[in-house]
């Protein structure tokens, strides 16, 4: 039996590549703007005197998710065949959720600290 290879034209893959790029500048956009927002905003809102701290703390974990993402897109631009696309998805769901469950337990711990300053 006969294997089919699926190729794609090079003019998608780079059409893909600047694609991922652009989108990534302005994601480093938008996230520099929300860092700035940050460091200008108020230093306790709602009363903790921490809060800052959560939301920057929160602000890095979704942009460490975002680029972890944009990652992804990049090799899967690069991918050769169906199954690297599928190793690749599946190296990247796996490393999520270990980053995910990491930055929940440190999330929830400086949410607690917050709450517990004076």
């Amino acid at each position: 039996m006969v294997e089919a290879v699926y190729q794609i034209p090079t003019e998608v893959r780079d059409f893909a590549e600047k694609s991922v790029e652009q989108a990534r500048k302005a994601f480093e956009g938008f996230a520099g703007a929300a860092q700035k927002a940050l460091d200008t905003s108020a230093d306790i809102p709602f009363g903790l005197p921490s809060a800052k701290d959560v939301s920057v703390k929160a602000l890095s974990f979704a942009e460490a998710n975002v680029n972890a993402a944009f990652d992804l897109a990049q090799k899967l631009v690069h991918a050769k065949d169906p199954q690297e696309v599928f190793k690749l998805q599946s190296e990247f769901v796996q490393a999520q959720l270990r980053a995910i469950q990491e930055q929940t337990t440190e999330l929830g711990a400086s949410i607690q600290r917050s709450t517990t300053k004076s």
